[in-house]
């Protein structure tokens, strides 16, 4: 498995497992925040955001450390995309009010 462009749907998947497993935990606090029970919400979406993605690693590496890593690594690009994606507005209402409250 020498060559790089067999490591592509490797590196794709990890990103698409990146997206869902970072834009999850973007839904999960936007909801839970305005939930009566946050904590089912939070405990919830990391059971299974968390084992998404772990089974999703292992169907990716297929016992091939060099896919697997492929697969990390679009796991690891896709965070700071989500983040400047997800980022609120700085003139916009949103968790810096609500912070301005506490002692």
């Amino acid at each position: 498995m020498n060559d790089i462009s067999a490591l592509i749907p490797s590196l794709v998947t990890g990103m698409l497992l990146g997206v869902i497993f970072f834009g999850g935990l973007w839904w999960t606090v936007r909801k839970g925040l305005s939930s009566i029970q946050p904590a089912t919400w939070f405990i919830g979406s990391l059971l299974l955001r968390t084992s998404m993605t772990l089974g999703g690693f292992y169907l990716v590496s297929n016992g091939q450390w060099e896919r697997l890593l492929a697969c990390l690594l679009g796991f690891t690009i896709v965070r700071p995309i989500v983040t400047q994606l997800t980022r609120l507005p700085k003139n916009s209402p949103g968790l810096e009010q609500r912070e301005s409250h506490a002692p």
